[in-house]
């Protein structure tokens, strides 16, 4: 093998050490373990703080709701809900005494905007949810 030869082989070894060492990564366990969408935690709606409550009651009231971003389509781009079609699940802001924007905490329902078939409760920003139960 000449020494050009060697050079690029050498480069291909390296870009592949890389493209492994960066895949690695992102398949690496984060340390927090996500419950399957049918195993979610799930809370009471009477234990939720009185915000999710009074949030809750416009929901299916149809609102009025605080904030512009009340009802617009949730992605579910993690997954960590069960996977529905676009536009199946939508967002509302649960008001954070203190916190000058929307704060972290949300409910997502999935199904008729008034009558959900179901609602989660996140109060870390979507990173995790229990299930409302009524």
């Amino acid at each position: 093998m000449t020494a050009a030869h060697m050079t690029g082989f050498r480069r291909l070894v390296a870009a592949v050490a890389v493209a492994v060492a960066i895949a690695a990564c992102a398949f690496a366990p984060t340390g927090e373990a996500r419950a399957a969408p049918g195993d979610l935690p799930v809370v009471a709606l009477a234990e939720l703080p009185r915000e999710a409550r009074a949030v809750d009651a416009a929901i299916r009231s149809g609102g009025p709701f605080r904030y512009d971003r009340d009802g617009v389509v949730f992605g579910n781009r993690e997954k960590l809900l069960q996977v529905r079609p676009r536009g199946y699940y939508h967002e509302y802001t649960v008001p954070t005494p203190g916190s000058k924007g929307r704060g972290a905490r949300r409910i997502v329902c999935g199904g008729p905007p008034t009558t959900p078939d179901a609602c989660y409760y996140s109060d870390d920003h979507y990173r995790t949810f229990r299930r409302i139960r009524e």
